[in-house]
């Protein structure tokens, strides 16, 4: 049940944040609702830039630590963390003048990106401690906080820094509720033993967050060549722009929690216990995350023309629909490469490697995506091509998981497969009259809950011990 509570709280963030964006669309007259847009785009990267390094290398280092080491890791990852927001304010304040934003708006936007670090920060060191529950309840409480501020600020002031400012409240309540709930121990260290800290930390922590960049930087690519190239037709942009938008986050926000819940488990047995301990505990996260993806990527393929007809704005709905099952698969594939195929190199320390393979996917991919482009291929194509891109550049990048010998279960695999065929052959189905649909989505949830059952992904804490 805690396992579930903290998959609960990712997936009801996630889902505030959709519900955030179309209430604001619909308070905000559309030059504020672009502003805020623009604002929490730009404060989430600068988020990314300035402390995404520290979360990596705080999972990575704190996960393995106990008892006054533990404690002195997380006063220096603190220390970090303030450095980083002052380095972050006075470069954006330098850099505020010359974005397209009001000056307002650019300095909240720096408050906001501020306090999120900060607070992801507290929440990533009570989640390392063990306390899934607390973190789940943390995440669906922010997410509400944010969620009410943000609405309230917008319905008082009717404008972008209302709307800023509320969030703003909601992220400071968060921060005060993640130092009541953290309860961990600091140790008082010395200069040197910080500044230790802090340089192992850089050494890992800013390779593997340059990795991450760089893994974020492909979709961009492709986006940005064939919306150039579909310039002259905007219903056939506008449909693979959407398909592009919406189908990466539910590979993301499933494999986010999913490696967020029991990553630490395994770092803890690759440091302390046996390589067959390790070996066993890798290979049932491998379990949870490949079985799950390949279920989610059937329910996608095989929902999307029902969750189009519904959801989609009928001008576009043709082009969404050609691209979205060829979005699904490119998501999959680089989903995992980013976090899967990582997971190895991550326990090695092997941050270079990270990098190295990521460069390596935005080359091959935006290569192909140039020569598919030039030679008039349709945007279903295009992914299709950066799909088996990334699928390329996993089987280039599979030598250390391969060489840990952490495979997942193979008939656990052949079910998960058999579902996700199952589930993803709806989409040849007619869904009307509702009874057929009902029955369809009764159908996969049967396939899916069987799937779970068969790998005991929710109770992987007690089968470990």
């Amino acid at each position: 049940m805690i396992r579930l509570l903290a998959l609960a709280g990712y997936f009801y963030q996630s889902a505030a944040a959709i519900v955030l964006i179309f209430a604001a669309s619909h308070i905000l007259p559309p030059a504020d609702y672009t502003h805020l847009s623009l604002a929490l785009a730009s404060s989430q990267l600068l988020c990314i830039f300035m402390f995404e390094w520290l979360q990596l290398a705080g999972v990575r280092f704190l996960a393995a630590a106990r008892g006054d080491h533990a404690a002195r890791l997380r006063l220096s990852l603190i220390t970090g963390a303030l450095i980083s927001a002052v380095i972050l304010v006075v470069v954006g304040a330098l850099a505020s003048t010359t974005v397209a934003l009001p000056t307002a708006v650019a300095a909240l936007g720096l408050a906001l990106a501020v306090l999120q670090g900060l607070t992801d920060l507290l929440f990533m060191m009570i989640r390392v401690d063990g306390r899934l529950g607390t973190a789940g309840l943390l995440l669906i409480l922010r997410a509400s906080i944010l969620l009410a501020g943000a609405v309230i600020g917008a319905l008082i002031g009717g404008s972008t820094s209302a709307t800023l400012t509320g969030s703003i409240c909601g992220y400071g309540l968060s921060l005060l509720a993640g130092l009541i709930a953290l309860r961990a121990p600091l140790r008082r260290a010395s200069l040197h033993e910080v500044r230790t800290d802090l340089a192992a930390f850089c050494r890992y922590g800013m390779l593997a967050a340059g990795a991450s960049v760089i893994h974020l930087t492909v979709p961009v690519t492709i986006r940005f060549l064939v919306v150039g190239h579909l310039a002259p037709d905007p219903a056939a942009s506008a449909g693979f722009s959407m398909a592009i938008d919406l189908l990466q986050r539910p590979f993301s926000v499933l494999v986010s929690a999913i490696h967020t819940i029991n990553y630490p488990e395994v770092v803890f047995k690759f440091e302390h216990e046996s390589e067959l301990e390790a070996r066993r505990s890798t290979a049932r996260l491998f379990d949870f995350v490949v079985c799950t993806t390949l279920v989610l990527l059937g329910g996608l393929i095989g929902f999307l023309p029902d969750a189009g007809r519904i959801f989609v704005p009928h001008a576009i709905l043709g082009s969404f629909l050609d691209t979205a099952p060829a979005a699904a698969v490119f998501y999959f594939f680089h989903t995992h490469l980013q976090a899967t195929f990582a997971v190895i190199p991550h326990l090695r320390k092997s941050a270079l490697r990270l990098v190295v393979v990521a460069g390596c996917q935005l080359a091959l991919v935006a290569a192909i995506t140039a020569l598919a482009v030039a030679r008039g291929a349709s945007p279903a194509n295009v992914l299709a091509g950066a799909a088996v891109a990334t699928a390329l550049v996993m089987v280039l990048a599979s030598g250390p998981t391969v060489r840990f010998r952490a495979v997942p279960r193979t008939a656990l695999l052949a079910a998960a497969g058999a579902a996700a065929l199952l589930i993803a052959s709806f989409c040849v189905l007619n869904s009307q009259p509702l009874p057929w649909l009902v029955a369809k989505i009764a159908l996969a949830a049967v396939a899916t809950a069987f799937v779970a059952w068969r790998g005991d992904f929710l109770m992987m804490a007690r089968r470990a011990k």
